[in-house]
């Protein structure tokens, strides 16, 4: 089975062709068309902006990604394409796409939620034959710019939201907070460079609801007590140390926080394996916390490689692949929906 994979959930423009067979799955191609360069004088996205992008970049990707996966239409069996959740004129230009395409081709369109995506990115590997079993129950944390999530996956469309963010995600404090410093856009991979020559420990920022038992996370806090912090520090921003010790620091908080309600979920929930993925789970800090908390034996860990972690859309073909595969049910996409759950609150 050969899947084509579109995914426009937000700004990135992608398109993938996955193999799947019985020796495993096989990633043909992969693209993503970034804007990055387009949003960046912006310091965040902008809608209309990432429509025209999208527009543009569809028709030229679905081409390239046919052409280095060495075949044409016609050795294609199904299109997936994200249907949700998403910024609603980006999920359109996809959608539209992947319909119009399903209608010159014959082939069958079916609707991949872009949570769901990223919660089973991990069991993808390398794309290479090297995707393991999902390993129903897990644990997966989704962290991106637009999602910060604890998700209990008892098996195929069988998942339970166990806790959530209640105002910022984690990536958008991350873009957030960057700006602030004076930093560049996107905001985790900078904050990210400026902590390494940054003390963790300078300054304390708030970590919220510290019970064990509360799943339930919130960044926006952490962001205005930076604030805060910075206008008590004014014209220190040009302090390179300065910058580095603050962004060192807020990263601690927020990492300290997502590893913590991991662990306590899995523990509340008996999981033995822990699934982390979305953009944020790029940042090194993160990964180094939750392995560190594997290595002691609490879980079994799989983190999505950072090509899967970020938006991509060989987890959307990917996922179509392996529930095609395992029988299990896959959505008609009638109509995108910005708001698709993954769970049930």
């Amino acid at each position: 089975m050969r899947w084509i994979g579109i995914e426009t959930s937000c700004d990135e423009s992608a398109v993938a062709v996955v193999e799947a067979d019985g020796g495993g799955l096989r990633l043909l191609s992969s693209l993503v068309g970034s804007q990055i360069a387009r949003h960046r004088p912006f310091g965040g996205v902008v809608p209309e902006v990432a429509v025209r992008e999208h527009l543009r970049n569809l028709p030229r990707l679905a081409a390239a990604a046919l052409r280095e996966a060495g075949i044409g239409t016609e050795a294609l069996d199904g299109i997936a394409v994200t249907q949700g959740p998403g910024l609603a004129t980006s999920l359109l230009i996809g959608h539209a796409y992947a319909r119009g395409l399903g209608l010159a081709t014959g082939l069958p369109v079916r609707g991949i939620n872009h949570l769901e995506g990223h919660l089973l990115s991990p069991f993808l590997g390398s794309g290479a034959g090297k995707e393991q079993e999902a390993a129903f129950p897990f644990l997966g944390l989704v962290v991106s710019g637009g999602h910060t999530l604890l998700v209990e996956a008892r098996g195929w469309n069988d998942y339970r939201r166990l806790g959530g963010t209640v105002d910022d995600a984690a990536g958008e404090v991350f873009d957030k907070v960057a700006r602030m410093l004076g930093l560049g856009y996107p905001g985790g991979p900078e904050i990210e460079k400026a902590a390494r020559e940054g003390n963790s420990v300078a300054y304390d920022f708030p970590q919220a609801f510290p019970e064990r038992a509360d799943f339930r996370f919130s960044f926006s806090g952490l962001k205005t007590s930076v604030r805060y912090f910075l206008e008590k520090n004014p014209g220190r921003l040009g302090d390179r140390a300065f910058v580095a010790d603050v962004a060192a620091s807020f990263q601690r908080a927020v990492v300290a926080v997502l590893v913590r309600k991991t662990v306590d979920a899995a523990r509340a929930r008996g999981l033995r394996t822990v699934v982390a993925a979305g953009g944020v789970a790029c940042n090194g800090a993160l990964r180094q916390g939750l392995e560190g908390k594997a290595a002691r034996g609490l879980f079994r860990l799989l983190l999505a490689p950072p090509a899967l972690c970020t938006d991509n859309a060989a987890m959307i073909a990917g996922v179509a692949a392996l529930k095609e595969r395992a029988g299990a049910a896959l959505p008609l996409p009638d109509d995108i929906d910005p708001n698709l759950p993954l769970a049930a609150a």
